[in-house]
């Protein structure tokens, strides 16, 4: 088997065990890996940053005997602080930024093996669920259909992964971010528990503690394993989360016996989504009940999801403006019109409108959403839901190129209308999986949504892996993922 057919039969777990054999080389992963950016990038522009250089001396130094020794990866272009791999964050303002040090994120995934060789785009500062950053020079583009995103904020991850480039990526969830990008480009996403994947030490958290790192991959078990890598608190985190009953890994291998399922097929407010997704969902319960789960019609929440939308807008408007307030102290000068994108500047706009009161209370609003939320799942073990209200968006859609922080987010045809269910389950902090189970008949993906009660990641892996064995989605790829 040539080193490019192993590249395409194997996912993560598959090409370690294929350099624990000595049947590869992590040279070889490595080579194949950049050919592929070489050959498939142009067409999607999903790469930030590349440092071939870091690489190749991690591999000449010698990698650590881990679980994943001599895979190559891909870090977001947010967050995951590596010296090797600076951070623009998806903006010319902070083009080529250098990281203070290494993230613990990140040492644990070099302790694991994996060979970083660069980063993957996003939009500027995380926001919006497209990925079209105007610092990479263009929108990254879909691998099934190339006229549409693959999503955001993780969609340069999705993008390679889909794109057939790597087996896995790096990813991070503030608003949906993971979520967003896998069901778009037919992949497997967690948003774990809150707490559960610490940001230390540079952050105590993102976004008002509703954001996380984590990963987009093709298969469950890969998803699982880089999890059980990563999770854990540091010293001074400002949350833990639940202990787990047992790891990702051994989630995936286990039965999650008979569940109560509620599934739902609007939006938390009753409105009507894309028939395929619809669709999307309506397959999705008529699998789960043949395999033995209870399966019901879940009534509407009793929770202001408006009220708690609105209140995270805020939330995320004071991060990009501390963010902004940050680099403009350490120049010495303000941030002026034309150094970011206008929409990023209009989310400052909105900042300055909010007072510390007014932020603790728009805090205070989306943790009674939570509670809310939680009391309305305590009668199901899992939610079902689509986790886009409709298909993947025309690249475009979303463009940051205006002038309205909340209409862009709140307004008809923006992006809560767009992904209505994701955010809600950052805010309670719950966790929350999008599920690779469907495509329109024009072979554009649509993901199912899952989401469990707090600390209840293993129950959702358990039934991914079970989703995954009755319905499999790893050998489904992309047109470009067979560009040569």
């Amino acid at each position: 088997m040539s080193i490019a057919d192993a590249f395409d039969a194997h996912d993560a777990t598959g090409l370690a065990a294929l350099v624990a054999g000595g049947e590869v080389s992590p040279t070889e992963l490595l080579d194949e890996a950049l050919s592929r950016v070489d050959a498939r990038n142009p067409a999607l522009n999903a790469i930030a940053s590349l440092n071939e250089g870091a690489a190749r001396r991690m591999i000449s130094e010698g990698l650590p005997d881990g679980p994943f020794k001599g895979v190559p990866f891909l870090l977001k272009d947010i967050g995951a602080e590596a010296v090797d791999f600076p951070v623009s964050s998806g903006s010319a303002l902070l083009k080529g930024a250098p990281c203070p040090g290494d993230s613990r994120f990140y040492e644990k995934l070099r302790a694991a093996g994996l060979v970083t060789f660069g980063r993957t785009t996003s939009p500027e500062f995380g926001v919006g669920p497209a990925t079209e950053a105007a610092v990479y020079g263009g929108p990254t583009r879909n691998p099934w259909n190339t006229d549409h995103t693959s999503g955001g904020s993780s969609g340069g991850a999705a993008a390679v992964v889909a794109g057939g480039i790597l087996p896995v990526a790096h990813a991070s969830d503030g608003a949906g971010s993971i979520r967003i990008p896998a069901a778009s480009c037919g992949l497997y996403g967690i948003k774990p528990t809150r707490g559960r994947v610490s940001m230390a030490p540079f952050a105590g958290e993102g976004w008002g503690g509703m954001s996380t790192a984590g990963f987009v991959t093709r298969t469950v078990r890969d998803q699982a394993a880089l999890m059980d890598l990563v999770m854990g608190p540091e010293l001074g985190d400002p949350y833990a989360a639940p202990p787990l009953p047992m790891s990702f890994a051994e989630a995936a291998r286990t039965d999650p016996g008979k569940l109560r399922i509620g599934v739902l097929t609007t939006t938390f407010t009753g409105d009507p989504i894309h028939p395929e997704c619809v669709k999307a969902v309506e397959d999705a319960a008529a699998l789960l009940k043949d395999l033995g789960h209870e399966v019901f019609e879940a009534p509407l929440p009793d929770a202001d999801t408006p009220t708690a939308m609105r209140a995270l807008m805020d939330i995320i408007s004071c991060g990009t403006a501390l963010k902004l307030r940050s680099v403009a102290a350490a120049r010495g000068r303000e941030i002026e019109q034309g150094e970011v994108e206008r929409i990023a500047f209009a989310s400052r706009r909105h900042a300055e409108t909010i007072d510390g009161a007014a932020y603790l209370g728009a805090i205070n609003i989306v943790h009674a959403y939570g509670r809310a939320l939680a009391r309305w799942m305590s009668g199901m073990d899992v939610l079902v839901t689509t986790t886009l209200s409709q298909p993947p968006a025309e690249v475009g859609r979303f463009s940051h190129d205006r002038d309205d922080f909340l209409e862009f987010r709140l307004g008809p045809n923006g992006v809560l209308e767009y992904s209505p269910y994701c955010a809600a389950f950052n805010s309670s902090g719950q966790p929350a999986v999008s599920v690779p189970l469907h495509w329109t008949p024009d072979g554009l993906p649509v993901g199912v949504h899952l989401a469990a009660p707090y600390g209840e990641d293993c129950r959702l892996v358990s039934l991914s892996a079970q989703l995954e064995t009755a319905k499999p989605w790893a050998d489904k790829r992309a047109p470009l993922a067979n560009f040569a």
